[in-house]
């Protein structure tokens, strides 16, 4: 992104900073005014020929000399970064890259998920579909070129180092997931992405089968560790032993769009002392309330009934479309 950056920005640079040398030069050299200057800079530089403005005196011509010199090497500079540009068809993917770097650095309360694994894109597709702003950290620059193809943002470099993961915006993201093949790696990511923001919550993949690894990548700065084995395992009990809940599930996740989701929704003041039952959508349109957590319990309580008074923080775990998530959070804010 910084190479393609440069090869735009660098000689453009370059060039006014020698149009404003060439006008500086000729105001204090021949005493010109500004136009004057500047006709004599640009066509100089442009070398189309034409005679000079005013006569020039020998310290004029010496300047007009240097200036060529200056201008033949900056325009050389500046054809050659076009055209190889043009020739790689990198012209478009520069600018796509310029908006998507522009995007980034304005992220706030994204998500950054490193690794381009299995989970890592199982991960990256969860939060397009739900619309939730991310950037994918990839190690090799082609792989970039890729995902901005499927509407992503990504930075390509290690995952585990400060420069990478503050060009993903680590200090202003949510979340970090590390989905990296080796637990070894994803602990080091922790480590940095906790020293950099250490608000950010940190969900990291455990590989490997070692017992202590899970203690490891906690002491490492991970919130929760997730084990794809264990989950694997669960996952083949409940198709043996409740295959209606699973295809439910997986009618959620696996739809190429958007469908029916599980959300946490927090309780905002305005809905301190209110009932459940103003906002739960059982017997009416609307997302469904099927838990509640309050605040510094870890117990939930399932169907809570619509008498319940709400308190500010409590979180209610919805069921509903995207569209009427959101329009219950909004009612609770």
């Amino acid at each position: 992104m910084k190479d393609l950056r440069s090869k735009i920005v660098t000689p453009l640079a370059a060039l006014l900073l020698l149009c404003a040398a060439g006008v500086a030069g000729y105001s204090y050299i021949e005493g010109w005014g500004f136009l004057d200057s500047l006709y004599m800079t640009v066509i100089t530089l442009g070398t189309i020929g034409y005679g000079e403005t005013h006569p020039l005196s020998a310290g004029g011509r010496v300047f007009t000399i240097c200036l060529i010199l200056g201008g033949i090497g900056v325009m050389t500079y500046i054809f050659t970064s076009i055209t190889e540009l043009l020739l790689k068809g990198g012209l478009g993917e520069a600018f796509r890259r310029m908006k998507m770097q522009n995007k980034i650095e304005n992220m706030e309360g994204h998500y950054v998920v490193c690794g381009a694994s299995r989970p890592g894109l199982s991960v990256c597709e969860e939060l397009s579909k739900t619309s939730r702003p991310f950037v994918l950290v990839v190690l090799a620059e082609d792989e970039v070129k890729k995902f901005m193809g499927r509407g992503w943002c990504a930075v390509a470099g290690d995952a585990a180092s400060c420069s990478t993961l503050e060009a993903a915006g680590i200090k202003k993201a949510n979340g970090i997931f590390c989905a990296l093949p080796g637990d070894k790696d994803n602990g080091f990511i922790a480590i940095t992405a906790r020293g950099l923001n250490p608000a950010v919550k940190i969900v990291t993949v455990q590989n490997e089968h070692d017992e202590e690894m899970k203690d490891k990548l906690i002491r490492a700065g991970a919130d929760i560790v997730i084990n794809p084995s264990h989950i694997g395992g669960l996952r083949m009990a409940s198709e043996m032993l409740r295959p209606a809940t699973v295809q439910f599930l997986d009618s959620m996740l696996r739809g190429q769009k958007a469908g029916a989701r599980f959300e946490d929704i927090e309780a905002g003041p305005g809905a301190a002392g209110r009932s459940l039952g103003d906002f739960k959508g059982a017997g009416c349109k609307g997302a469904l309330v099927v838990a509640l957590k309050q605040p510094g319990d870890n117990s939930y309580e399932l169907n809570p009934v619509p008498g319940l008074k709400l308190k500010k923080g409590d979180v209610l775990v919805a069921l509903g479309t995207p569209e009427e998530l959101k329009t219950l959070s909004s009612s609770l804010s």
